[in-house]
C-alpha cells in the first residue's frame, strides 16, 4: 500500500509539472501575457489533486491509476485546445469538471454494481432508442447524421449514450450464458445498432460497437468460433456497405491513395500527415506550429496537432497512456468475482481502447478514416462525459474487487 501511494504521488507530481510547464508556455506566448493560461492550469491541478484526495482518502481499495491516467490525457487535450481556440478549451474544461464530478459521484453514491444487472430490458430499450435517435432526429455534421441539436449552442451524439446502454445490456445478457440460444437476442440488438450506425454514416461508431461486442462475447463464452463467425459476418457486412453506400467507397478510396485526392476529399488526411511529419520527433514547440492548416483540428485531428507541436515522442506517449489506461481497466475486471461487473468493465475498457485505436489509426492512415473523437483528448463534451461515466463504473468495480 505504501509503495503504491508513493508511486501515485510521484505520478501526480509529474502531472502537476506537466500542467505548470504547459501553462507557463502558453502564458508567455501572448503579448500582453496570457493570464487565462495560468488560471486554466491552476484549475486543472486543483481538480486533479482534489479528486485523487477524495478517492484515495475515502475509498482506498480501488485502482487510483485509472483516475490519474485519464486526467493526464484530459490535461494534454485541454492545453492543446487552449493553444488552438480559447473558447473551445474553456468549454472542454467545464466538461472535464462535470466528468470528474460524475466520476466521484458514481463511486460515492452508487451501490454494488451487481444490483443493476436485473435491468436488462431497460438497457435494451434505451440502447435501441439512442441508436435510432440520430436516424430520426439527427442533423448531418461532418458527413454523419448522428448529431441532435437543442437550441442554437448545444448538440450531442445520442449514439454515445447508446454505447453505454449497449455495454450494460450485453453484460446483463451474457452473464447468464449457457448455450448458443442465449446469444440470439444480443446478436439481433448488436446487428440493429450496427445497422443504425451505417444508415447514419457513422462508420467509426460501427467499428467500436463491433469491437465492444466481440470482446464481451469472447470474455463471456471463451469460444473463439463465435468470434470467427462475427468477423466473417462483419466482413460480409462491410463489403455490402461498400457496394451500397458512396461515402464508404470514398473513405476506402482516400485510404488507398490520399495523395491523389489531396485537394478535395483527401485534404484532411493529407494535411494531417504533413502536420505530423513537420513536427518530427521532438515537435516545433507548443504555440510554434500551424494546427490551423489541419481541418477539424480540435476534434478528429487533434492527435496530428499534438504531434506537430509536442513531437512524435509525446504522440507515442499518448498511445502508451491509452494502453496503460486500458490495462488498468481490464485489471479491475480480473479482480472481481461477479459476472455482470466483470463483463461490464471489459465492455467499457474495449469501448475506450477501440475508440482510441480507430481514430489514431485513421489520422495516420493505417486504417480508413472514420471520424470519431480521441477519448478525453479531443473536444467533445458528450464524449468526455460518457467516458468518465464509464471510468467511474470501472473504478467502482475495482473498489468492489479489492474488498474481496
Amino acid at each position: 500500500m505504501n509503495n503504491t501511494l508513493k508511486n501515485e504521488r510521484k505520478l501526480l507530481l509529474f502531472t502537476y509539472l506537466l500542467c505548470m510547464v504547459c501553462s507557463l508556455n502558453l502564458y508567455f506566448l501572448k503579448s500582453p501575457f496570457d493570464q487565462g493560461a495560468i488560471i486554466i492550469g491552476a484549475v486543472i491541478c486543483i481538480l486533479i489533486g482534489y479528486s485523487h484526495f477524495i478517492t484515495r482518502h475515502f475509498f482506498p481499495e480501488g485502482d487510483k491509476y485509472i483516475l490519474i491516467f485519464s486526467c493526464i490525457l484530459s490535461s494534454i487535450g485541454i492545453f492543446m485546445l487552449y493553444r488552438i481556440n480559447r473558447t473551445t478549451a474553456v468549454k472542454q474544461l467545464i466538461w472535464f469538471i462535470a466528468g470528474i464530478a460524475v466520476f466521484i459521484l458514481i463511486i460515492v453514491i452508487l451501490p454494488d454494481i451487481e444490483k443493476f444487472s436485473k435491468f436488462r430490458y431497460f438497457y435494451l430499450i434505451m440502447t435501441l432508442a439512442c441508436m435510432a435517435a440520430g436516424s430520426l432526429l439527427g442533423k448531418e455534421q461532418y458527413g454523419s447524421k448522428n448529431w441532435i441539436t437543442i437550441g442554437s449552442n448545444f448538440s450531442f451524439q445520442p449514439s454515445e449514450f447508446g454505447k453505454l446502454f449497449l455495454v450494460a445490456y450485453l453484460a446483463s445478457s451474457l452473464e447468464h450464458y449457457k448455450s448458443f440460444k442465449n446469444l440470439i437476442e444480443p446478436a439481433f440488438v448488436v446487428m440493429a445498432s450496427l445497422g443504425f450506425m451505417v444508415l447514419q454514416k457513422d462508420l467509426g461508431s460501427a467499428l467500436i460497437i463491433f469491437a465492444i461486442s466481440v470482446t464481451m462475447l469472447y470474455i463471456s463464452t471463451s469460444k473463439f468460433k463465435y468470434v470467427a463467425v462475427c468477423i466473417v459476418l462483419f466482413v460480409i457486412g462491410s463489403y455490402i456497405s461498400y457496394k451500397m453506400f458512396a461515402h464508404v467507397r470514398v473513405r476506402i478510396m482516400i485510404w488507398q491513395n490520399p495523395w491523389k485526392y489531396a485537394h478535395d476529399q483527401g485534404l484532411q488526411l493529407v494535411q494531417s500527415m504533413f502536420s505530423i511529419a513537420s513536427g518530427g520527433m521532438f515537435g516545433s514547440g507548443l504555440g510554434l506550429g500551424h494546427p490551423e492548416f489541419v481541418p477539424v483540428n480540435t476534434s478528429d485531428f487533434i492527435f496530428a496537432s499534438i504531434c506537430e507541436e509536442f513531437g512524435l515522442l509525446v504522440g507515442f506517449g499518448i498511445i502508451i497512456l491509452y494502453f496503460l489506461l486500458f490495462y488498468r481497466c481490464m485489471r479491475a475486471a480480473i479482480f472481481v468475482d461477479e459476472g455482470f461487473s466483470r463483463i461490464l468493465s471489459v465492455g467499457f475498457s474495449a469501448m475506450i481502447g477501440s475508440q482510441a485505436l480507430v481514430i489514431i489509426g485513421g489520422v495516420v492512415n493505417m486504417i480508413p478514416l472514420t471520424g470519431v473523437t480521441l477519448p478525453l483528448v479531443s473536444y467533445g463534451g458528450t464524449s468526455m462525459f460518457i467516458t468518465y461515466i464509464a471510468l467511474g463504473l470501472i473504478q467502482k468495480t475495482s473498489e468492489e474487487g479489492n474488498r474481496i
